[in-house]
């Protein structure tokens, strides 16, 4: 079988997506507030690449044992080009607590606000981290 996306899951990750150095290095400062076996669902956005620079963005959702999740959204800045070639900067913050449901819905409006035609990949913590 081929090792392109699984055309059943529309927008389905290809190898490599979600990774490179700028998605490494959020992985890793999101471990550092979140417990990774904690985890429920990562969304990714399409990262932009613009002027030597690119910039990512993820939505973590952490389990909670009301029934709830935290959300939290990390962002990265990663320059790729130029003297400072390298240099990233990075963000992580908790920003909600909220039913599961209320969370896919803010994704595909996200989406749908922005215009942007391909709508963040959900996607398990198995994509960051092993285990």
């Amino acid at each position: 079988m081929g090792a392109g996306p699984d055309p059943r899951h529309p927008g389905a990750l290809t190898p490599g997506q979600g990774s490179g150095p700028g998605w490494a290095k959020l992985a890793a400062a999101v471990a550092a507030e979140v417990p990774p076996a904690e985890i429920e669902t990562i969304y990714l956005f399409r990262p932009i690449k613009r002027e030597g620079r690119e910039w990512g963005t993820a939505v973590v959702t952490r389990r909670n044992p009301e029934g709830r999740v935290r959300v939290y959204t990390a962002k990265y800045m990663l320059v790729v080009r130029g003297k400072e070639r390298g240099q990233t900067r990075l963000a992580v913050e908790e920003v909600a607590l909220t039913p599961a449901e209320v969370v896919e819905r803010v994704m595909q409006a996200t989406a749908d606000r922005t215009g942007d035609t391909e709508p963040p990949v959900a996607v398990g913590p198995g994509v960051w981290y092993e285990g």
